[in-house]
């Protein structure tokens, strides 16, 4: 199985422009099985989504299921999105399980919503997996606008398992602890990750390669948003902690990288770490 990692430049707030320069970027490269895009690839990392996130029905998601067609492949990467809320379900601005609600116009017309740090896997023929970012960043505000997930997602794909994360869910292993209940071959991470972070993104990647005995596909992004500058850190790392192939620091870049299967079933039949972590 082929994989392509997009290290893109975004445009802050311009879904048009993103999509346009994600779509170029995959029609160059080499055929895939699955191409990754960056956290919030659409928009930039928005903690204040408000005229920013997209409607739950979005272009992106459109997007993301005619290029699945036309490339045979997965497409995967996070939007951020606004989910309505029934006026049912709202007391005083409140939905009535008690969490936050933001008065948000979409298409001209005033909704409630909840916002999502919302990762699509999208296979060819429009089947999607959605995972909804567990660990929000409170350091930068996340928390005080979108709601957190709950679910983990594991995505099963030509044979192979995938794990979903988001950006700030590296800092936390046992989220994406490898064991028999959840069983995967490859951990993904799409990140906004800034640089002045970056030596915590390169140690942490590693680590949950080496204690999970799995693939990291790990995608940033690289440019300048309102906030933060971004230097990439793009890369996939093996079983054994070792760099399969990265991206430059600091270039709009798409890298592609061959999974071997057969030699990471063989290691962890050899040297059964997750099998004796269940111990």
């Amino acid at each position: 199985m082929k994989l392509t990692l997009l290290q893109t430049d975004i445009v802050w707030a311009n879904p048009v422009a993103n999509r346009k320069a994600a779509e170029e970027m995959m029609l160059k490269v080499e055929k895939s099985d699955v191409y990754i895009l960056p956290e919030m690839f659409s928009t930039g990392f928005a903690t204040q989504p408000e005229g920013i996130a997209e409607p739950e029905d979005n272009d992106t998601l459109r997007w993301m299921k005619q290029m699945a067609d036309r490339l045979d492949a997965a497409v995967c990467g996070s939007v951020a999105v606004c989910e309505t809320v029934e006026d049912a379900d709202i007391v005083n601005g409140e939905s009535v399980n008690g969490e936050s609600v933001n008065g948000e116009s979409v298409n001209g017309e005033s909704v409630n919503c909840k916002y999502y740090n919302r990762f699509y896997f999208v296979k060819p023929g429009g089947e999607t997996s959605v995972y909804d970012k567990k660990h929000l960043f409170t350091y930068g505000g996340e928390h005080l606008r979108f709601t957190a997930g709950e679910e983990r997602c594991r995505v099963e794909w030509r044979g192979v398992q995938f794990n979903i994360c988001i950006c700030y869910d590296l800092r936390f292993p046992i989220w994406s602890r490898n064991t028999s209940e959840n069983p995967y071959d490859v951990q993904v991470y799409v990140a906004s990750w800034p640089e002045p972070r970056r030596a915590a993104w390169d140690a942490l990647l590693r680590a949950r390669a080496i204690e999970n005995q799995c693939y990291v596909a790990a995608v940033n992004r690289v440019g300048d948003d309102p906030s933060c500058h971004y230097n990439g850190g793009t890369c996939l790392i093996d079983a054994y902690g070792k760099t399969v192939i990265a991206a430059e620091d600091c270039q709009v870049q798409a890298i592609t990288a061959e999974l071997n299967m057969e030699k990471l079933s063989a290691f962890r039949a050899k040297f059964p770490v997750l099998k004796d972590g269940e111990n």
